[in-house]
This record gives C-alpha cells, sequence and structure tokens, in this order.
C-alpha cells in the first residue's frame, strides 16, 4: 500500500476523535474560569479613588520636601560654587522624582546640604591682642611658666603685627566675594605652636588661656589613638558612615571660621605605620600655612579656608611626629613643676576649684600651712599638678561627707590627721 495512503487514513482517523475535544475544553474553560478572575482583579470604584489620593499625597510629600532644601539652600549664607554645587544635586532630585525614583538619593542629598547649611562661612571673631591683657589671663589661669609664657605673647605679638587680627567682629558675614579671596591663602603666617611636656604641667590650660585672652572660641581634639584618617579627612558620600571629618566638625560647633583648634597628643595616633602616615599626611595640609587656605574635606569636595584658625598641637615627646610635620611647628617645650610652683598652684588655683566642685566654703575646709609639702606628694615625686588635684578632690569629699553626717563643721588639714583622709593605700594612688 502507498505510504502517502496510509498517512492520510490514519489522520482522517485520528483527528475526527482528537479535533472535537478542543472545542469543548475552550468552550467549558471561560465558563468557569474567566469570570472568577476578573471579579477578583478588578478594582472597585473605591479602590481607585483611595489609590488617586495616596498617589497624589506621595507627590504633594515629595515636592515639600524638595522645597524645602531649596529653601534652605536659599537662605544659606554659601560661597557661590558650593551653592551652585547644592542646586545642581536638587535638581537632579527633581527629575528623577518625575519618574518616580529619587527615594535612595533624597537622603544623602539631605544630610549633604544640612551639613554644608551649618558652616559658618562669613563669620569670625575680633580677636583682642593686648599683650598686657594677655598676659593677665595668662597669670590668672597658670602659675609659673614664665619661659612658656613670654614665648606666646612674642607669638601673639607677630600675631598682631602681620594684621592677622584684622577680621570682623563676630557674627558678621563677610562677602563671598571677599571669602573668595580668603581661598587664595594669604601671604603673612604665624608659626603652628606645639606644646612638649609630660602629663600636667599645664598644656591644655595654657591653650584654653590663650583662646580667652584673644576672645576665640575653642575646640580640643584628642588624637590619641586615632585609627583612622576619615577621622580627619571625612568620608566621602556614598560611602558607610559618610559625614565631616573633626575639623569641619570643630568649625560647625564653635559657629565661626576662625576657632582655636587644640589638636592634643599629636605625638599619640595609630601605631600602625600606615594609619600614622595617612593622619600625619592629613595634619601637614592642615597645618601648612601654604596649604590650609584650600582644605579639602573628602565628603564635602569643596575647599574650605582653615588659614584663620590657630592650631596648637601638644604631644608628650616628639618621637611619634614625623620629619615632614616638625619642621612645621615652633616647639615650646615645658618643665615639671617644682615644689614651691605646686604649692602656689594648690592653693591659689586647685583648692579653691575643688572646694565649689564640692560645695565647701572657705570656712569649712583648711590647710595648715605645714602640711603642704605632705599634700603635694602623698606619693613621691610628681612633675605635673592632676595627681595634686586629685589628692585635693579625694580629701574635699571625705571631709564633706564628715560635714553632711554632722560629725565636724569644718575640717583643718594638719600634719596630724592627714592620713585620716589620704590613706596611703587609697586606691587612687595605687
Amino acid at each position: 500500500m502507498d505510504p502517502n495512503v496510509t498517512a492520510n487514513v490514519t489522520n482522517s482517523q485520528v483527528n475526527p476523535v482528537i479535533q472535537p475535544q478542543l472545542p469543548v475544553a475552550n468552550v467549558i474553560q471561560p465558563a468557569v474560569v474567566t469570570p472568577v478572575t476578573q471579579v477578583s482583579n478588578q478594582p472597585t470604584q473605591e479602590q481607585l479613588s483611595a489609590a488617586a489620593a495616596s498617589s497624589d499625597e506621595y507627590d504633594m510629600n515629595v515636592f515639600d520636601e524638595i522645597s524645602i532644601l531649596k529653601k534652605k539652600v536659599a537662605e544659606a549664607n554659601l560661597p557661590p560654587a558650593l551653592k551652585e554645587k547644592a542646586q545642581g544635586m536638587i535638581l537632579r532630585l527633581v527629575k528623577m522624582s518625575q519618574k518616580g525614583n529619587f527615594s535612595a538619593e533624597f537622603e544623602p542629598v539631605s544630610e549633604y546640604i544640612n551639613w554644608i547649611i551649618k558652616i559658618p562661612f562669613g563669620k569670625y571673631t575680633q580677636d583682642n591682642i593686648e599683650i598686657d591683657s594677655v598676659k593677665a589671663t595668662l597669670d590668672k589661669y597658670n602659675y609659673g611658666l614664665e619661659p612658656v609664657k613670654n614665648r606666646i605673647l612674642e607669638y601673639l605679638a607677630v600675631l598682631k603685627l602681620q594684621n592677622k587680627s584684622n577680621v570682623p567682629v563676630e557674627n558678621t558675614e563677610l562677602s563671598m566675594s571677599d571669602e573668595m579671596k580668603r581661598l587664595q591663602g594669604n601671604s603673612s603666617h604665624a608659626p603652628i605652636l606645639c606644646f612638649v611636656g609630660i602629663q600636667g604641667v599645664g598644656k591644655t590650660s595654657i591653650a584654653k588661656a590663650i583662646a580667652t585672652a584673644l576672645d576665640r572660641k575653642f575646640m580640643r581634639l584628642a588624637l590619641g589613638g586615632m585609627g583612622n584618617v576619615t577621622e580627619i579627612r571625612g568620608i566621602p558620600r556614598g560611602g558607610d558612615g559618610a559625614e565631616p571629618g573633626q575639623i569641619i566638625k570643630s568649625i560647625i560647633r564653635t559657629g565661626v571660621m576662625n576657632p582655636l583648634i587644640l589638636l592634643d597628643e599629636v605625638d599619640k595616633t595609630s601605631a600602625q605605620s600606615g594609619v600614622r602616615t595617612d593622619v600625619m599626611a592629613a595634619l601637614l595640609e592642615i597645618l601648612d600655612p601654604e596649604q590650609n587656605s584650600t582644605f579639602s574635606d573628602k565628603y564635602l569636595d569643596y575647599p574650605i579656608d582653615l588659614s584663620k584658625c590657630i592650631f596648637i598641637c601638644t604631644a608628650n615627646n616628639l618621637g611619634g611626629i614625623t620629619a615632614a610635620l616638625l619642621d612645621r611647628l615652633e616647639v615650646i617645650r615645658f618643665g615639671s613643676y617644682t615644689d614651691s610652683d605646686k604649692v602656689m598652684i594648690a592653693k591659689n588655683y586647685l583648692l579653691p576649684k575643688v572646694r565649689e566642685a564640692t560645695g565647701l566654703g572657705e570656712d569649712q575646709l583648711a590647710f595648715a600651712d605645714d602640711v603642704w609639702p605632705t599634700v603635694i606628694r602623698p606619693l613621691g615625686f610628681d612633675a605635673g599638678v592632676r595627681q595634686l588635684e586629685r589628692t585635693l578632690t579625694e580629701l574635699a569629699r571625705k571631709v564633706a561627707l564628715q560635714i553632711v553626717r554632722g560629725t565636724v563643721k569644718s575640717v583643718t588639714i594638719t600634719q596630724q590627721n592627714f592620713r585620716e583622709f589620704i590613706p596611703e593605700d587609697i586606691g587612687v594612688y595605687s
């Protein structure tokens, strides 16, 4: 038999069986399934209205938030280039919001704008460089240290002659053209002071006294153990925890562009060689008068003028400071206090401070003159006065306890009763 004929016969026998079943399935399926699907997926008019209202509310919130950012930038006293940069970021948000995709970008932009509007561009304090007044202030807060004070007075005299104090008064805003001129640098540079001495010899208190004497805002940055240069330079936008570095934060906290910033313990940055090198390089840019007029914080990505700031460094020794950085510093060494110095400091500076801190009056706590050598050396020689202040504080607390209990009304510390208040095995001295 012809194969073609066989195939035709086979197909004619099969198709009549199969073909009629397909329409049956197609007819039954819509009748059962389709109506159910249509009913379950069809939104009601109420649902449509609610969705429309939600969308309108979302759009309104989006543009309200963007409008707030626009207003902040417009009202802020920003340099033109930085203002233009912020406005460009907002414009990008507007374009992204129109496409319904801006939520991931909004938060970083909002945080950036909130940071830059806090920077006190154009705000400076007026220096008060009257040498006699400065000397009186230094003497008021720090006993002795005459060689150190003389060096500081010489330093401030140079500042005055260089017209470094010729800046606007506090909270007076400069025009942005003047602000941008400051980014070009300053031809007259003051040296960067570095106070070197062991703990407790008055390095920090002298720095505070200088700020007080000059009517400068004061900020202390502890560099001891700093393990990452981003703490100084900031974390770039887009990175985890992006924010400005401590230098910019210090300026924001003081509210002026010319504070006195104390870089404490520059010799105690991280012991890791790579980290220390990076930190020292960042400090070099901050402290070098030829570079700090255009300091670049990684987060801001905009040059900030630090040339009007006064930087003072402290260190216990110079071993941990790189040669390049040390070359930019004017070192002032602090010697140890003598016993006679400590007695005067204890009587005239520490004891009034301790009385005030513990709520004691002059008539409630007094010292015999012959007991002071024992007070200043409870466990032997100490070059600084921090231990001395701890001794007086511990003693004053014990006296306060006795007065509160009604045991005594006042106490005079003598050689006979000193160990009643400061035993030899007290934990603070162990």
